[in-house]
């Protein structure tokens, strides 16, 4: 597990902006399983969290168009029973981190694995996910 002073910044790049903090499992299913559309970020210590996303999803918020009803989040490494429990709701897809989920009514309609993310800037990972709201939210 990480250390706390280390995470804790980290989040709060996503809880200071509406964010809400899934760090337990029972809240990473009573979020997931909302009707309307949830946004759910895999958050992580790694530079692709930090540079691409972490920024892109708040890049994709921003703005005109369609958004997510609910944002969420969880730490991987730190919330560790939580996002054990979040992964359940990512199946086929293997755990990564960070990752980021977009769910409707409770079903996985589009989610983006850290190769998507990695190597991507936060621009083109955000037009990526405000497509996607465009389609499901």
């Amino acid at each position: 597990m990480y250390p706390e002073e280390m995470v804790m910044p980290m989040k709060a790049a996503l809880t200071d902006r509406g964010f809400q903090d899934l760090n337990t499992p029972e809240k990473v299913k009573e979020a997931l399983q909302q009707s309307g559309t949830t946004l759910l970020i895999i958050n992580s210590v790694c530079g692709c969290a930090a540079g691409s996303a972490r920024p892109s999803v708040l890049l994709s918020i921003e703005g005109e168009g369609k958004k997510p009803n609910h944002l969420t989040t969880t730490f991987a490494g730190f919330d560790v029973e939580a996002v054990k429990t979040a992964r359940e709701y990512l199946v086929p897809f293997p755990p990564s981190s960070p990752s980021i989920a977009l769910f409707k009514d409770g079903e996985l309609v589009h989610f983006l694995e850290r190769h998507h993310i990695e190597g991507n800037s936060a621009e083109i990972i955000a037009e990526n996910l405000k497509q996607a709201y465009e389609e499901y939210c």
